[in-house]
């Protein structure tokens, strides 16, 4: 059963396409392999990165939250001899 597909079109800069091609002709793939593992690639990480922002508005809005200072602090710690233990529980 074949995948079914529709046609995207994007213009992109001259030195990104010239990569791409360069990138096909080493893997020994086509353009289009490319772009749809890129793309692909892409969106998965959008998508990861929108699931672990509405998990840590959860987490504000139950008070699960750490004060900035005290991150600053223990931040701060980190390059000296005695570095603080990490204020997250």
């Amino acid at each position: 059963m074949a995948t079914e597909t529709k046609v995207l079109t994007a213009h992109v800069p001259l030195r990104l396409a010239e990569k791409v091609e360069a990138m096909a002709s080493r893997l020994e793939r086509s353009r289009g392999w490319v772009m749809k593992q890129a793309l692909a690639a892409w969106v998965d990480q959008e998508e990861e990165r929108h699931r672990m922002t509405l998990e840590a508005l959860e987490d504000v809005d139950v008070g699960q939250v750490i004060d900035h200072r005290a991150i600053q602090v223990w931040a701060d710690s980190l390059g000296t001899d005695k570095p603080l233990p990490s204020p997250v529980k």
